[in-house]
């Protein structure tokens, strides 16, 4: 038989593995979707092949990297609860968008590194509340235009990467704002000599020219340096295309001066159809690691609980019977 001492350690044995089991769902560190360290904050979930952000991260994570994964889009509340972020890298995914607001919350976020993904275009204000920020890399992206202010509330910048993108303007004031800025990388990119917009970047590279390292790379299509271009070389008033697509105003009174019957149907894809019922993707769904994880710490928790009841009765009986 049992003796009481052992049967109270066999209960402390298996109240600290529930414990364990109840802290290891939070974030596990052998074999888990993460790898956590909680002296420093830092979790690395990179090469997990994630389609989405794991839900069980530490809210007071200091050091975030989701570096070469799958991941293609962000819900906007992805990263709400991790305000005390000063680190986050997304390099190597997917995302060809950002959602607004999606940084809203990382008020004392340093670093931001969102290299080698799809992006076409930013949000406007998507940086606003990145006041602490001194570190912005958007290299090899498929930048094609950045929207007017972007940049205007991270006055503590330092370094300012947009190199390997698609863009051939920058807005009027783009970089004014940036008192701090030291390095940025511009070079790689079709940046358009011909028309006048390109006169503000080109301004703006010789006044901060041996201030700030790295703008003399800039090279016009024409392999001309941008800081050279002169206001003759960029005399045209270029427009250009936006992701706006609007209805010509002569197909509408086409249609409209025609009879219903001659009137083609006209397939309507099924993504503008769901936006025109107002279908929306979820903000998250969980990935096969993260369900596997729910499963296995349900299944591991129910275990524990079993394995506790049945020593408290253990206990209970041998009280009962001495």
């Amino acid at each position: 038989m049992m003796g009481p001492v052992l049967a109270a350690c066999l209960l402390i044995i298996l109240s600290t593995a529930w414990i364990s089991q109840a802290n290891g769902a939070t974030c596990k560190k052998d074999g888990g979707v993460c790898t956590c360290n909680d002296q420093t904050k830092n979790v690395d979930c990179s090469y997990k092949e994630l389609t989405a952000i794991p839900s069980n991260i530490p809210t007071d994570t200091d050091r975030l990297e989701l570096d070469l994964n799958k991941l293609s889009s962000l819900p906007s509340k992805a990263f709400q609860s991790f305000t005390k972020l000063t680190f986050l890298s997304l390099n190597n995914n997917q995302l060809q968008t950002l959602p607004a607001g999606v940084f809203d919350e990382l008020k004392n976020l340093e670093t931001l590194w969102i290299q080698q993904n799809q992006l076409q275009s930013l949000p406007p204000r998507v940086f606003d509340s990145l006041t602490k920020l001194t570190y912005l890399s958007l290299d090899y992206n498929q930048l094609g235009s950045l929207p007017k202010g972007v940049f205007d509330k991270l006055t503590e910048l330092k370094t300012l990467e947009i190199r390997n993108n698609q863009l051939r303007r920058v807005p009027e004031g783009a970089f004014d704002f940036l008192s701090s800025l030291s390095d940025v990388t511009l070079h790689t990119n079709p940046w358009d000599c011909s028309c006048n917009d390109i006169l503000y970047l080109s301004k703006w590279i010789r006044e901060k020219e041996g201030k700030v390292n790295g703008i003399e790379s800039a090279t016009c299509v024409n392999k001309k340096a941008v800081l050279e271009i002169t206001e003759e070389e960029a005399a045209e008033d270029c427009v250009y295309p936006n992701t706006t697509t609007a209805i010509p105003t002569t197909i509408i009174t086409t249609l409209a001066s025609s009879n219903d019957d001659d009137i083609p149907e006209l397939p309507v894809p099924q993504e503008n159809f769901q936006k025109f019922l107002g279908y929306q993707e979820p903000d998250h769904l969980p990935t096969q690691p993260q369900c596997l994880m729910s499963i296995s710490g349900y299944l591991g928790l129910m275990m524990s609980l079993v394995l506790t009841s049945a020593a408290i009765l253990y206990v209970i009986h041998f009280l009962k019977k001495a």
